[in-house]
């Protein structure tokens, strides 16, 4: 890996630690905290008691990590929550709300079909990290958070609708509400998905950042039969502008089924985009220029809707790789242990063509058909990550692209940088 950041893996006694993966994985100016289940770091169970309780030792976890490396709640930038039971969402932020209780970053939510250890609750943090990560010479420890509010998309009490930090905006999942009504918009699919990225559109435009900065999009559905129509949409919507469609850009991009989501909604969509400017006090020539650097590999199965890996800044974000042979353009054979292997060396046949090694991932996300086919993954993904190196979050899903049993998303690394334009 090139540069001087480095991939700076710690955790701490105070949560619970796993030989596989990391607690919080610093690169640059972020911290990457695996996903956080309601386990007492004492026994290694779960806690006892309801969905409350439950959610509380997630909290209390995420505290327990983000002060062990001298932050603060308030650094967080976003916070992910996937229930297993959409019922449950209010008794989630209620407690949700005694850790913001001023300060709000950006939020999703989302019901999905299990988690591991059978939890009702799971909780990921999206820190900031002002120091950065060259060893003994800290960057500017006094970068500043902005958040922004418009009232051309919905207003949430329990998040900011985005929290830039550094090179990075992080937008708040936007559900298909119409900012006016404060209503879901339409009664199908291709209205609501609309109705999201006209949200996510309307977010950028206030804060003077153009729709082709997005660098990655997840799309959480309700019924994943519903893809063709959303995809329908989202073609409309990406390339944005004349340059892009030039370059024929869109983001990397990950697909989830959600067993359920807020408001009954059929679809909410999420974004990472893109901050040239940067955040105060980055000096001027730091931080303009900066171009988005999208690469496909044809060792890899290429997709039209998303390109496989995107870099801007000191982040390579990857695209959600199901199991397919790039040769035969289909799964491959056998079952969950063949599917895995072949997902990650998808990622690392893509993080090879951009020049950097699977040492550099700092973030995966494993989502599973069934969830008992953990322990299977496992054993694979010990052979990929033998130091256990990555934060991760696993998540069940009632269904995933072309039927497949398993899709692995990254983030890795890129300590280059990406160059500013000349």
């Amino acid at each position: 890996m090139s540069g001087n950041n480095v991939v700076l893996a710690r955790n701490t006694e105070n949560a619970p630690k796993s030989p596989l993966y990391s607690q919080t994985v610093a690169f640059s100016h972020y911290n990457n905290l695996s996903a956080q289940l309601p386990i007492d770091p004492k026994s290694g169970n779960l806690v006892a008691g309801g969905i409350k309780e439950q959610a509380r030792q997630c909290f209390k976890n995420i505290k327990a990590i983000v002060e062990s490396i001298d932050h603060v709640m308030s650094d967080i930038v976003r916070i992910t929550i996937f229930i297993k039971e959409i019922k449950d969402i209010d008794a989630v932020t209620e407690v949700y709300k005694t850790y913001f209780t001023s300060y709000l970053p950006s939020l999703t939510m989302a019901a999905v079909s299990d988690l591991p250890m059978d939890a009702l609750v799971q909780v990921e943090a999206l820190v900031s990290n002002g120091e950065g990560t060259i060893p003994n010479a800290p960057q500017a420890g006094d970068l500043i958070k902005l958040t922004n509010t418009t009232a051309n998309a919905p207003i949430c009490p329990l998040s900011s609708q985005t929290v830039a930090f550094s090179h990075y905006n992080n937008l708040s999942a936007q559900l298909p509400i119409d900012p006016k009504t404060g209503r879901v918009t339409a009664s199908d699919v291709k209205g609501q998905a609309c109705q999201c990225l006209k949200n996510i559109k309307a977010i950028l435009e206030s804060i003077e950042v153009p729709f082709d900065d997005i660098v990655k999009v997840n799309i959480f559905l309700k019924d994943l039969s519903d893809l063709e129509a959303v995809n329908q949409v989202y073609k409309t919507f990406f390339p944005d502008s004349a340059i892009a469609r030039a370059a024929a850009y869109v983001p990397a991009r990950t697909v989830i089924a959600a067993a359920a989501l807020p408001m009954d909604a059929f679809v909410q969509i999420e974004a990472v985009v893109s901050h040239g400017d940067g955040t105060p006090p980055q000096a001027i020539e730091d931080r303009h220029g900066l171009i988005v650097e999208a690469n496909n590999t044809d060792k890899v199965s290429v997709d039209p809707l998303s390109t496989q890996t995107v870099a801007f800044s000191h982040y390579n974000n990857i695209s959600a790789q199901l199991p397919i042979d790039a040769k035969t353009g289909e799964l491959v054979a056998g079952g969950v242990k063949e599917q895995a292997s072949q997902c990650l060396k998808n990622i690392k046949e893509i993080i090879e063509s951009v020049d950097h090694v699977m040492e550099d991932i700092v973030k995966v996300n494993i989502f599973l058909k069934n969830i008992a086919d953990i322990e299977a993954v496992d054993e694979v993904y010990k052979t990929f990550f033998p130091d256990g190196v990555p934060a991760r979050r696993v998540v069940g899903v009632s269904a995933l692209p072309k039927d497949a049993l398993i899709q692995i998303d990254a983030i890795a690394g890129n300590a280059e940088g990406t160059p500013p334009i000349v």
